[in-house]
């Protein structure tokens, strides 16, 4: 389990939005007129959040507005249904269609099957960003909406908003940044003096943000935030319903009621922590990347993939099977992403982390050790179905194996 809050579950600030959690247990931010608290809350969250990413700046054009979700897929669900029906309101798009890179979430192929859109990836670049030209050539009278992320999932890698927010202005289509994993690091990383290229609402062109408060901004799962350059283009998320027996509805997010304990947290969450407490974190969790990335370095047979500008360090190998030094080191209490185009495994460091990077290191050089001395899966382990799935050329198989995995399993 992936957890970004150090420290015991018990005291410190696990107690702080826990106490706050449990204060608001029972409130439902759908009724505002009862629970105004939740909806401060609330409000403050979005405003706090929005101030991290450029609201304050001349060029953000003073209207930066919106929502707290359960997590980042569905600020990235809301963010794209809005740049679909703002598109439709403002050039008559009827088939709409969108251009994600290779490395943008998986969270966007699900938007483009719940609001019926069709998805193009684009390859990224030798650097693993964004290709800027390979979604130039991808544009076209239907396109709605292109993606950058700060930084991707998979590679830690921030793609060239400035200029992919310079290919949508040309264009009149809207652009959305994944700041998911950044959005709680990167504002704090560069006034702490590391080199963040620009990445929120100060790039023109940028018309909706997504972002965590439940991963760095170590808030309690089911938090997320997101955030669009004005009113004009967030009021296309709402769904209001005039002809219903139940009276007038309307509601902003997909969820109808949601839990004001969460909110609340949140609210408590950033609170406690202030600047002072993310400007320590984004010190530790950034010195505790660099120091994972020299040790990669040093060892032999792998490498990093690309040049991580955060948190996660991806590392593939020409010389062992990756996916079984993944899973020796499942065996040894690490649980690390497995990935694919290039075969890799990541890390996504966390204050979890910090006092432990060498335990990790050792246990990373044991099990490559271990595998190029003993090459073969382990009993248990999932290097076959990894290997075996890249190198499936039906990829609608592929999927049939994921659909019948999960319909398994739950």
């Amino acid at each position: 389990m992936l957890r970004y809050i150090g420290g015991s579950e018990s005291d410190g600030h696990f107690s702080v939005i826990n106490e706050a959690c449990s204060m608001f247990a029972h409130t439902n931010p759908l009724h505002l007129d009862v629970f105004k608290s939740v909806a401060r809350f609330e409000a403050e969250v979005v405003a706090m959040t929005a101030a991290l990413l450029g609201s304050k700046e001349i060029s953000s054009g003073g209207q930066i507005c919106g929502n707290m979700t359960s997590g980042g897929t569905e600020s990235i669900l809301l963010a794209v249904k809005s740049s679909r029906d703002y598109m439709k309101s403002k050039k008559g798009i009827t088939r709409p269609e969108m251009i994600i890179p290779l490395s943008g979430h998986s969270a966007y192929d699900k938007a483009a099957q719940y609001f019926n859109i069709k998805l193009w990836r684009a390859p990224v670049d030798k650097n693993f960003k964004a290709d800027v030209k390979a979604i130039r050539r991808h544009i076209n009278k239907n396109t709605i909406l292109i993606v950058g992320s700060a930084p991707g999932f998979p590679h830690g890698i921030i793609d060239p908003i400035e200029e992919l927010g310079h290919l949508a202005s040309s264009f009149g289509i809207c652009f959305h940044v994944d700041l998911c994993l950044g959005g709680f690091v990167l504002p704090f990383a560069r006034e702490l003096g590391y080199p963040i290229p620009p990445f929120d609402f100060s790039v023109k062109g940028v018309s909706s943000i997504s972002v965590d408060v439940h991963k760095y901004g170590l808030a309690p799962k089911g938090t997320s935030v997101v955030l669009y350059r004005n009113h004009e283009i967030r009021k296309n998320q709402f769904v209001a319903v005039t002809e219903w027996s139940g009276g007038l509805y309307v509601s902003p997010t997909i969820a109808g009621s949601r839990p004001g304990s969460l909110i609340a947290g949140a609210w408590a969450a950033m609170i406690s922590l202030g600047k002072e407490g993310y400007l320590k974190n984004t010190k530790a969790i950034m010195e505790g990347s660099r120091r994972i990335r020299k040790g990669i370095e040093e060892i032999a047979e792998l490498f990093i993939v690309g040049k991580p500008d955060m948190t996660i360090v991806a590392l593939g190998s020409d010389v062992v099977d990756i996916f079984e030094v993944n899973d020796v080191m499942s065996s040894k209490g690490w649980h690390l992403n497995a990935l694919q185009r290039p075969n890799s495994i990541h890390i996504c460091v966390t204050l979890q982390h910090v006092p432990i990077v060498e335990d990790f290191l050792n246990d990373l050089k044991e099990s490559v050790k271990t595998v190029k001395e003993n090459p073969g899966p382990i009993s248990g382990g999932l290097a076959p179905i990894y290997g075996a799935a890249g190198k499936m050329p039906d990829r609608g198989m592929v999927q049939e194996l994921l659909v019948d995995y999960m319909d398994g399993t739950c």
